[in-house]
């Protein structure tokens, strides 16, 4: 069992308002303390870290926060602005100011159309939910070719891994350039053979977040090799799908 697994094994499904079995912890993400005592504030998987006890949501739509990576999808273009899915409730706007491009009025077509997919970041959320983006910083930029998956955006930390791990496999093992925003939107290029595993991996671990040995079941996945991970998940992993 790897390193990254070991807090797998300390999570289980809690309701909302379930008393955590918190001795010696901290209340983190997802969890609420009354008369010294901690509960969880919603459905989701328990989880143990660094002395804090954590609920992670099982599901639920993404909610923006400032400073946030996405990737998103332009769903409409006016004269000087976008109009962006970030897999979200709340509408997304990307002004033409805010990209390193100098777009006039009545330009924005010429530098980003509807189906394009950008990678951008959150720069602000007002009290109304409205979400305005920026792609000034270095590295934002509109994605060339490439494909995009959707995951629950609770299940991203799963996908990325403790320092990186997961997403290095991922990338070791299919040749393929992938990006993970903060939405739960995955965005991922190659040969077609290396970007089908990718996505398969990314469905097992979609599907099997609460399971033990996950790690393991992605790598015996990607390599082929059986090292006696998690079978039921990975029966399903080669039928990419969108998560919630």
């Amino acid at each position: 069992m790897s390193q990254d697994d070991v807090q797998v094994t300390d999570r289980v499904l809690v309701m909302p308002g379930e008393e955590l079995d918190a001795d010696g912890l901290k209340p983190g993400m997802g969890t609420f303390r009354r008369a010294n005592r901690i509960y969880a504030a919603h459905l989701g998987i328990k989880n143990i870290r660094s002395g804090f006890i954590n609920v992670i949501p099982v599901g639920g739509r993404y909610s923006p926060r400032q400073g946030d990576s996405v990737i998103g999808l332009v769903q409409d273009v006016a004269a000087s602005n976008w109009i962006v899915d970030i897999n979200s409730p709340y509408t997304a706007f990307l002004h033409g100011n805010e990209t390193q491009w100098k777009v006039d009025f009545g330009a924005a077509a010429q530098f980003l159309m509807v189906g394009d997919i950008i990678l951008a970041k959150v720069s602000m959320v007002d009290e109304t939910k409205r979400v305005n983006l920026t792609m000034k910083e270095q590295g934002l930029r509109k994605m060339a070719a490439g494909q995009i998956i959707k995951i629950a955006h609770s299940k991203v930390p799963r996908v990325i891994g403790r320092g990186g791990s997961m997403i290095s496999m991922l990338k070791e093992h299919t040749g393929c350039r992938i990006f993970v925003g903060q939405n739960g939107v995955i965005w991922i290029d190659g040969e077609l053979d290396g970007m089908l595993k990718a996505a398969g991996a990314v469905n097992l671990i979609d599907k099997g977040t609460h399971l033990h040995g996950l790690t393991d079941s992605v790598r015996e996945y990607l390599t082929g090799e059986k090292s006696g991970g998690t079978g039921e998940a990975k029966r399903d992993a080669g039928k990419p799908e969108e998560g919630d």
